[in-house]
């Protein structure tokens, strides 16, 4: 059985152990990051669509080597989703087959149907089993998209580690998880949920740090293309635009382009992959024309000062 690899030990080990999986993360990242792994705290990660939070869950089951448990929420979500139902048509079959052999005693059968092994177990769950890897990371995405009801539910689950169920009892996981927390805020999340959490706002990278993200994401990429596209990108997020682009929209676009054996940015290639780096009609044809080559001019030009 494979041993458990260790928590880092301190800030810049986490800075690394995110690095290993080629996630570039600020120091403040970095800090809750160390901070709830080392205080077994939920971490509850706050920001606009692909800035990289779901990343994190994902970096950290690959890096810490255990097991990824993800819960995607949405509008409706239940208990027989995200946590746990009864087997039923095993559990007919079950009475069917007693009765069949004569032994359909109501009170012993009651019992006997609802067993663990008659149980359908959702992610919530199962990220309370642990097994040789260590506990899993339990990643909770988009909660903002669930409903007030679920969220009170998850209290409970984030406060003691634990699942009561009527017919069973509590079950409570020999190691808490490792959870991770995402959520676009579309909505507010509670305060008792949040007291719960450590709590980070993830933002848009600054440029030096989104190009290093290039550097990783999309090695292939000219040099030069990659600081204008980060420059173009970061111009872009000063325009009053319906969806900012992330840097998930960032990378993809960088790829487009290296596919489009780009090596610079012009006007007519913008306008023409800009459906790539944004997601909405209204904010392409916005962005699109003078606009676009008025950006790519103002670009060029910081880099050829920079340059010297």
């Amino acid at each position: 059985m494979s041993q458990t690899k260790p928590l880092p030990a301190s800030i810049d080990e986490t800075a690394d152990l995110l690095g290993q999986a080629d996630y570039v993360a600020d120091r403040s990242l970095a800090t809750v990051v160390y901070l709830s792994l080392g205080m077994g705290r939920p971490l509850f990660l706050e920001g606009e669509a692909g800035v990289g939070k779901t990343e994190i869950a994902k970096v950290l089951a690959d890096t810490l080597d255990r097991p990824l448990v993800r819960l995607q929420c949405y509008e409706g979500l239940d208990v027989a989703s995200a946590v746990y139902e009864w087997n039923y048509s095993r559990q007919m079959i079950e009475i069917r087959m007693a009765e069949a052999a004569g032994q359909a005693d109501r009170d012993r059968l009651g019992q006997d149907i609802f067993t663990e092994k008659f149980l359908i177990k959702r992610p919530l769950m199962q990220a309370l089993e642990s097994d040789g890897h260590g506990a899993p990371v339990l990643l909770i995405d988009e909660l903002d998209r669930t409903d007030e009801a679920f969220e009170a539910y998850l209290l409970e689950v984030l406060s003691d580690f634990q699942i009561t169920i009527p017919e069973i009892g509590t079950v409570k996981a020999a190691e808490p998880p490792v959870v991770v927390i995402t959520s676009n805020r579309t909505r507010e999340i509670h305060d008792a949920l949040k007291r719960r959490c450590l709590y980070h706002w993830v933002d848009y990278p600054d440029a030096a740090r989104e190009l290093e993200i290039l550097a990783r994401k999309a090695p292939e990429a000219d040099k030069r293309l990659s600081q204008e596209i980060v420059g173009f990108v970061q111009e872009l997020r000063n325009v009053d635009l319906f969806k900012l682009p992330g840097v998930a929209e960032t990378i993809d676009w960088t790829k487009a382009l290296t596919q489009l054996d780009a090596i610079t940015l012009d006007p007519e290639t913008v306008n023409n992959t800009l459906g790539v780096l944004l997601k909405y009609q209204d904010d392409i044809a916005q962005m699109q024309g003078s606009e676009a080559a008025r950006i790519i001019d103002q670009v060029k030009a910081e880099l050829a000062a920079a340059a010297g």
